[in-house]
């Protein structure tokens, strides 16, 4: 259902049951794993993150990654940072 390298590859799954009775399968939520940065980008305006991660990752899908790296649980957590932390390619 992700595509590979997703944060939610491996997250797992649970079963809630609604009131009705009609039982929903959902994704356990992906917690930041936060590892130290290699070193730091300055955020110029407009610059998203799916920019700085085709640029410093390789590949623009990683943007989760930055997430993990300055302990965001969400990208709109870094919107309004200046300085970004980059985690090393293969972390």
């Amino acid at each position: 259902m992700f595509f590979p390298g997703s944060r939610y590859e491996k997250a797992g799954t649970y079963t809630v049951t609604r009131p009705d009775g009609k039982t929903i399968k959902a994704t356990k939520p992906a917690l930041p794993m936060p590892s130290r940065p290699q070193g730091f980008h300055r955020r110029l305006e407009g610059q998203r993150l799916d920019m700085l991660a085709a640029h410093y990752l390789a590949d623009p899908t990683a943007f989760w990654r930055l997430c993990d790296a300055n302990n965001a649980v969400v990208p709109d957590e870094l919107a309004a940072r200046d300085v970004v932390g980059i985690p090393a390619k293969g972390s």
